[in-house]
């Protein structure tokens, strides 16, 4: 049931394209093996559902403004005001140490995704140890999996060059998040 509510939102939110459409997919069809590899793994991460939708949802858009990909901020935007996750929630991600919009866990998730997103990566073992009291081992490693694959999402669609298509025009909408040695 829960796969098929997520199916139906993706659908959804891809739905609300208005622009650029055809850069992602543009860049599948010149490789269709990479293509039907990235539309298997994306459809087996919705399908896994031990993980609650809202906090992959939230990793994921913290991973693609740590990495300031347009694209993923304005789908993971969408997706994430889809599954519930509040207009504060999104724009605060920057500040979510400090936030009182999220959850001890949601804090931890947080911290999880930035710690497995920063190079070189620090402090995983004792977030994650820390993660292992509140969510199963199947839960983390889908939540793991939702991480790595978002950050593996980012990066190609910054090296292609894929741009915002608006599917979270006229919604609250995470930013990049600018990194302390950037002008």
């Amino acid at each position: 049931m829960r796969a098929m509510r997520r199916i139906r939102q993706y659908v959804k939110v891809f739905t609300r394209m208005r622009r650029n459409r055809a850069d992602l997919f543009g860049w599948w069809l010149r490789r269709p093996q990479v293509g039907f590899g990235t539309a298997t793994y994306e459809l087996m991460l919705i399908l896994s559902n031990r993980l609650e939708p809202r906090l992959k949802e939230l990793a994921e858009l913290k991973v693609a403004g740590m990495v300031e990909c347009e694209y993923c901020l304005d789908i993971g935007s969408a997706l994430a005001n889809s599954a519930g996750l509040t207009e504060r929630q999104i724009t605060e991600l920057p500040r979510f140490r400090t936030s009182d919009a999220y959850t001890d866990l949601e804090k931890l998730v947080l911290a999880y995704t930035e710690a497995v997103t920063a190079t070189p990566a620090v402090g995983v073992p004792e977030l994650r140890e820390q993660l292992l009291t509140q969510l199963s081992k199947a839960q983390l490693a889908e939540l793991a999996a939702a991480i790595a694959w978002e950050n593996q999402r980012a990066r190609i669609n910054i090296a292609l060059g894929v741009r915002p298509t608006g599917m979270a025009e006229g919604m609250a909408c995470a930013l990049p998040e600018r990194r302390a040695n950037q002008t």
